[in-house]
């Protein structure tokens, strides 16, 4: 018999994490759907109603911010978690301001992940770092902050910041440096 409490929607555009993340969630007695996109991602919450939920913040070339709202609109008492490679002050502030409960870089072991659908505050605890983000990390923030202020486009963003587009797209796909 299926378990019908922990129904959980996994979204991200990586087949082998899906599977792997999948089978971890499995082994913790969640009920997992994937979805490999956000347009599978929206018809999927149309015709089952989900308990959590873990949404990648890049799917594809869309952003997972966007998922985020769409599931907190059909229903705000999910629990969802936001996992990134490409971690940025900005989409860690919206992700949480559009109700995910957590924001966390990827590699996340899934006892982190399952910790996070249960934060329901912040920490004080966190410690403040000890010294200042380097300048391609202010660089990497500021990129991304002017992204969000002009909804993901591009073209707008580059635009806002005298930039060429294909010059902003090569520096957005490049990982963002730790410090």
């Amino acid at each position: 018999m299926m378990n019908e409490i922990n129904k959980l929607l996994l979204i991200d555009d990586d087949a082998a994490f899906c599977e792997v993340l999948s089978r971890a969630l499995q082994r913790h007695d969640y009920t997992v759907t994937v979805s490999q996109s956000v347009t599978d991602a929206s018809e999927k919450i149309k015709d089952a109603l989900f308990d959590y939920a873990v949404v990648d913040l890049r799917i594809g070339q869309e952003s997972g911010l966007s998922m985020v709202k769409q599931l907190i609109a059909v229903q705000p008492d999910i629990k969802i978690v936001v996992l990134t490679g490409y971690a940025s002050i900005a989409t860690a502030v919206e992700a949480i301001k559009l109700g995910a409960k957590q924001y966390l870089t990827k590699p996340a072991d899934v006892g982190e992940i399952i910790e996070g659908f249960g934060k329901a505050e912040g920490d004080v605890c966190v410690e403040p770092a000890v010294n200042p983000m380097s300048v391609k990390r202010l660089e990497w923030e500021h990129l991304q902050k002017v992204l969000q202020e002009h909804h993901g486009n591009i073209s707008a963003a580059a635009r806002a910041m005298d930039m060429h587009r294909r010059t902003l797209q090569r520096k957005l796909q490049k990982k963002p440096v730790k410090h």
